[in-house]
């Protein structure tokens, strides 16, 4: 890819800092937006954010959707709208209308879109349905996206197992992997690399989780 200007929404977290970091130190120029920066649960927030980035890169080669919210552990019986709205709108409807105020500056660069999505999207979490349910809506958008997008624009999602484990954590998750170990934020970084400049990949999702899906007989979160 001969520009290299990128947008990493939900860059200031744990995950999208190490994206962030990664493709800077790869020679990107790149703009990594938190929340202050551009509410993507709402269209004007989405829009407002790939507005000011174009300003500050001058095009965009590469936009990265790292943001997420409403991960939260409630019983099925317990989970409000307000819950419900969390999850979805960043995730899913954010992913949408973030690609929706992209798409005409990625198409101009051939340029690519990546999803940070979750394994969540692929098992039941009965603790985090809305999690679960926003992240499978925003898995099938990489799919929906690459097909409205091409041929200009590529578009891929990257899966994540336990990357960014809370303290104390690290053990348990480990157990839920068929390597017996947990990852790390740079997996991810790492991973992204790859696929921005995989010039024949599109429409399809990198698992970076350990084979923590491997073993969903076994594990899972309740």
């Amino acid at each position: 890819m001969d520009n290299k200007r990128a947008l990493v929404a939900g860059g200031t977290g744990r995950i999208g800092r190490a994206i962030a970091a990664r493709l800077e130190s790869e020679g990107w120029q790149l703009v990594a937006a938190g929340r202050a920066d551009g509410d993507l649960s709402t269209v004007a927030g989405a829009r407002d954010l790939v507005s000011s980035a174009v300003v500050r890169l001058g095009g965009l080669d590469l936009v990265v959707h790292a943001a997420s919210d409403g991960f939260v552990a409630k019983p099925v019986e317990e989970v409000t709208e307000a819950d419900w709205d969390a999850a979805a709108g960043v995730t899913a409807k954010g992913t949408f209308f973030l690609a929706q105020a992209a798409a005409p500056h990625l198409r101009a660069s051939r340029g690519v879109l990546i999803l940070i999505e979750d394994v969540a999207a692929y098992q039941p979490w009965v603790s985090f349905a809305p999690h679960c349910a926003a992240k499978a809506g925003q898995a099938m958008l990489t799919r929906v996206l690459a097909k409205a997008l091409a041929p200009e624009v590529r578009v891929c999602g990257i899966a994540p197992g336990p990357v960014a484990v809370e303290p104390g954590q690290e053990e348990r998750r480990a157990a839920e992997t068929v390597l017996g170990r947990i990852g790390s934020p740079d997996d991810v970084a790492g991973a992204v690399c790859y696929v921005a400049g995989a010039g024949f990949v599109t429409g399809t999702t990198l698992v970076v989780d350990g084979g923590r899906l491997l073993q969903s007989g076994r594990h899972g979160l309740s």
